[in-house]
């Protein structure tokens, strides 16, 4: 049997593509007619949702409980504590998840999804707070509803007007549009963003400390200015780093040496022999400190083309360094 493409013309590649577009041109003109429409029950909506004591409950049935889990998940990683309930389920024992303190933020095009509307007088007897999410303002979810916004479209971008497709692009981004203006409203940082997606490279780049990944204590390759060049050499590789630090008595680095400087200084005829480390070093290292972010420590690296920053204490004390290797383990980088 010929797969289901097999059969497509040629010709009819024009047909598919303007459909793309048109597609693309509806749903661009439904956001566009939604952001004109927003008004106050739009701020009432991010008023409540702000001072509710409890969680944000999303429910909606078929593509719009799909869409709602998004807008819960969207809202819970932004400092909104939310999640979704499906209505279905809440019918037979799931609607105990839902406590007086709560908002239920219910999503219908129609407004009359049997499922969810079933659960409406049971809800308003709890004294939950109830926004709808709907494409018809006169509907019956409408109705029982406290905050009404208002998701309708011109049209579904389905060329049979059925499916939906703008109408729940439409649900999409008011979720959003919900989500960020709560995040603000909460004054959400990065940091905060962060410590809720801490598997995900951002929690990592956020949350991941200097002294998370540096090397310390003897792990640390370090010589005195005076130490010859045999020494420094010895010292660098029982380290494995490609670098030491030249430190003075008090324990602050005066300078680097790093296996680039050697190659420059081979590649340019001198005699390194008879030099000691203060001869030999960089002066002026690069450090930052161990309660520094570690991508801080990556972008220092990668604007001053080096695979190592020395870690300094608030005295000025080398305490660690850390390579770039360190920062690829940790998948900072």
């Amino acid at each position: 049997m010929s797969s289901p493409s097999a059969g497509l013309p040629a010709a009819a590649d024009g047909r598919v593509l303007a459909l793309a577009r048109e597609t693309l041109a509806i749903e661009a003109q439904a956001l566009q007619g939604l952001a004109e429409r927003l008004d106050a029950p739009f701020v009432e909506a991010v008023r409540r949702m702000l001072a509710t004591p409890g969680r944000v409950i999303v429910m909606g049935m078929g593509k719009s409980g799909h869409v709602g889990r998004k807008i819960a998940a969207t809202l819970a990683s932004t400092g909104t504590p939310a999640f979704f309930v499906h209505p279905a389920e809440a019918s037979h024992g799931d609607l105990g998840m839902v406590t007086a303190g709560d908002l239920v933020l219910a999503l219908s095009n129609s407004g009359e999804s049997s499922e969810l509307n079933v659960l409406l007088p049971v809800l308003k007897r709890q004294g939950v707070a109830l926004v709808a999410l709907t494409g018809r303002p006169g509907s019956s979810l409408a109705r029982h509803a406290d905050v009404v916004l208002d998701c309708s479209v011109p049209r579904e971008a389905c060329p049979l007007n059925l499916a939906p497709t703008a109408s729940t692009t439409a649900q999409l981004a008011m979720g959003d549009a919900l989500a960020v203006a709560l995040l603000d409203a909460r004054g959400f940082r990065p940091e905060d963003f962060a410590r809720s997606h801490p598997g995900g490279a951002l929690g990592r780049r956020l949350l991941t400390l200097v002294r998370d990944v540096m090397r310390a204590g003897a792990d640390v390759p370090r010589v005195v200015p005076e130490a010859g060049f045999s020494a420094l050499m010895r010292e660098m590789s029982a380290k494995g780093l490609g670098a030491a630090a030249v430190v003075d008595a008090a324990g602050r680095p005066l300078g680097i040496f790093t296996d680039g400087d050697l190659r420059r200084r081979i590649e340019a005829g001198a005699d390194l022999r008879g030099l000691d480390a203060r001869a030999l070093m960089t002066p002026g290292p690069r450090t930052i400190s161990a309660d520094a972010l570690a991508a801080d420590a990556a972008q220092a690296m990668e604007r001053h083309a080096i695979t190592s920053v020395l870690v300094t204490d608030g005295s000025g004390a080398l305490v660690g360094i850390v390579h770039i290797g360190d920062l690829m383990r940790a998948k900072v980088i």
